[in-house]
């Protein structure tokens, strides 16, 4: 891939989750999924921690309450914005600076912990991301993950998407590999140690019937946003994606508007 390639990929990235409300998203579905992170991870007073793809805040705002002094560091300025003003009204002090999680401007070993909550998933270069979250973390330093598993909602969500998507640029990879145990450790490789790594559910229940989840989605959720713009001219297929996302969320209904989403959450240590 050509220099002028990437750069146009990560352009069209940063606008993608520009799309909608993802803010929304992260404050009213998946409040939890930070705070479980940063539990995990045992983030604690006086850690330096960085937070990767950190969009707005879900796992670096808690992270700073705990204690931290903690960089959110985020490919989108928007949603920078949004988690600035996120934390100003929860009293969290913390940075908030664009960068893309491929080629971090950080020192090696700089931060005693990095995290990063169903974001760093979807930087299309795996290899390339895993590298720098280990780099930019000190010997003996903590990593915590969570990342959408390929098996659960979200992960299914893509690939239901898929058929009615434009073929992914040469060389990007799909976002729920991460949440693929063995695609991650391979990712990490000698960097780390005492790799934990267990599947977890998130309990849902913003939605009361799949029209809901449809619709929700298809005004907030970038990447569900940017395949029904790419259907524009196609109502036919935008009929068919509609009839096949509510099937996705029956298919997941656990009664009275719950679902159950499943995210692969990965504990590790900087190799000393």
């Amino acid at each position: 891939m050509t220099q002028a390639t990437d750069l146009d990929l990560k352009a069209k990235h940063r606008a993608m989750w520009a799309l909608g409300d993802y803010p929304s998203v992260a404050d009213e579905v998946i409040p939890a999924l930070g705070t479980r992170l940063v539990e995990a991870v045992d983030v604690r007073a006086g850690d330096h921690v960085l937070d990767i793809a950190a969009g707005s805040g879900n796992s670096a705002i808690p992270a700073a309450l705990a204690g931290a002094t903690v960089v959110a560091s985020d490919l989108t300025p928007e949603l920078l914005e949004a988690g600035r003003r996120a934390a100003e009204a929860r009293g969290a002090l913390l940075s908030w600076e664009p960068a893309d999680a491929e080629a971090l401007p950080y020192a090696d070993g700089e931060f005693d912990v990095a995290t990063s909550c169903v974001g760093i998933m979807f930087a299309p270069h795996h290899q390339a991301a895993a590298d720098e979250l280990v780099r930019v973390v000190r010997p003996g330093g903590r990593i915590g993950l969570a990342n959408w598993t390929p098996e659960g909602f979200i992960g299914q969500l893509f690939a239901v998407m898929k058929p009615y998507a434009p073929p992914p640029p040469p060389g990007a990879q799909p976002p729920p590999l991460w949440g693929s145990e063995d695609h991650v450790r391979a990712l990490l490789g000698t960097g780390v140690t005492d790799v934990v790594a267990r599947r977890e559910l998130l309990d849902v229940g913003r939605f009361p019937g799949e029209p809901d989840f449809r619709e929700y989605f298809k005004t907030r959720y970038g990447p569900t946003i940017a395949v029904y713009r790419s259907l524009a001219d196609q109502p036919g297929r935008a009929a068919e994606l509609d009839a096949a996302l509510d099937d996705l969320a029956k298919r997941h209904d656990l009664g009275s508007g719950r679902m159950a989403w499943e995210y692969l959450l990965v504990t590790a240590t900087r190799t000393a």
